[in-house]
């Protein structure tokens, strides 16, 4: 068990590493930032690499940003060999429904629960 959670915490951790040293070394926004790993997500997936990092580190690899490219990417190649070419625009929706889903629900019961307050510059 110590060994799952020590890969799921050093993949995980190498992903968000990558992503601070973007943020502090490069002019990239973080708006693309997330850009670029849902992308390289999506491609690495299409290419047949996400797939075992998955297998191997689970929620240390489905969880950042490139899980969610993972997602897109597995929902779009499943559902185009089911109904095909219709599946390329709906099969990434459908895959990621339910995350996307419990971001909005959660995101909204926050709102509900907390005042928020104004920044100080």
């Amino acid at each position: 068990m110590i060994l799952i959670y020590l890969k799921v915490f050093l993949v995980g951790g190498l992903l968000c590493l990558i992503g601070e040293a973007l943020i502090l070394k490069t002019k990239l926004t973080p708006a693309r930032i997330l850009v670029v790993y849902i992308t390289a997500g999506v491609i690495l997936s299409a290419m047949g690499l996400y797939g075992p990092l998955v297998r191997f580190a689970a929620a240390g690899a489905t969880v950042p940003l490139t899980g969610f490219g993972h997602a897109l990417a597995q929902g779009v190649m499943s559902a185009v060999q089911e109904t095909g070419l219709l599946g390329a625009f709906t099969g990434g929706i459908t895959a990621a429904s339910g995350g996307i889903a419990a971001a909005i629900f959660f995101g909204f019961l926050t709102a509900i629960l907390f005042r928020p307050k104004p920044k100080d510059y």
